[in-house]
Order: C-alpha cells, then sequence, then structure tokens
C-alpha cells in the first residue's frame, strides 16, 4: 500500500484465469493456506477485488450505479452495495489480509459487520481475540 498526494494505491496480489472461457479471480500460484493461522480465505481475496474493481468503475463513471454492475454480472444491486463497501476498510486490515495473509478464522460476515466501524475499532473487531474460559 503507497500513499501519496492524497491518493492510495492498494496492490491485491490475485491473478485472473480463463475458466471455461470466462475469467475468474485466484490466489497467486505461490498461495498456500497456512492451518496454522487460516491463511486468506479465496473468497475474501475475490470480494476484495470485485469491491475494488467496482469501486473503480464506479469512480471512472464506467458504471453509473450499483445497479448498472449488478445488472452486467448477474447479481443484485444490495450484493454488490454491500461487496463495493469492502473497499472502504482500514488500510491495516487490508495489510493484514493480503499482505500478511493473516486471516484466522475471518469471514466475509465479519468484514461486513466491521466497515460500519470507524478505521481504530476495524481491526480489533475483525480479529476478535477468543478467550477459552478457565475452570
Amino acid at each position: 500500500m503507497s500513499e501519496a498526494a492524497g491518493i492510495t494505491t492498494v496492490f491485491i496480489p490475485l491473478v485472473i484465469r480463463k475458466r471455461n472461457g470466462r475469467p475468474r479471480i485466484a490466489p497467486p500460484d505461490d498461495y498456500v493456506a497456512n492451518d496454522d493461522n487460516g491463511g486468506v480465505d479465496p473468497h475474501i481475496m475475490r470480494a476484495l477485488a470485485l469491491a475494488w474493481s467496482w469501486k473503480r468503475k464506479l469512480g471512472t463513471g464506467e458504471a453509473s450505479c450499483n445497479q448498472d454492475i449488478a445488472t452486467a454480472e448477474g447479481l443484485t444491486a444490495a450484493y454488490v452495495g454491500r461487496v463495493v463497501r469492502l473497499a472502504y476498510l482500514a488500510p491495516n486490515v487490508l495489510h493484514k489480509l493480503l499482505i500478511e495473509r493473516n486471516a484466522p478464522a475471518v469471514r466475509l460476515k465479519d468484514l461486513w459487520y466491521a466497515i460500519d466501524l470507524p478505521w481504530a475499532e476495524q481491526d480489533a473487531a475483525i480479529y476478535k481475540t477468543r478467550t477459552v474460559p478457565s475452570n
């Protein structure tokens, strides 16, 4: 992640592969899910890639609203709206998910709930510390 002149650039390590003639977003070849820390779920990586792609389309005017994207992708506008919001996750959360690949038990649902929180609180909400009660 880099920042210059008020513009934030986020690099998401993904590749686009064709499967059955259709492009698919996939993790890089060197991606290995680590059972010790959970790795990053490819579904989360795909959702983040879609979020940034759709945000770019909305920003450049390629699509004028979520409904345009939903119609083109064969999805609902509500789902597109929910996914686009993932582009506004805190930079430190994106760094942990995509660069450090530190995502123990993180689900898309956790990310969607955390978006409503200020950036300072998102990390704690997503990476909640789960303690085992002592007897």
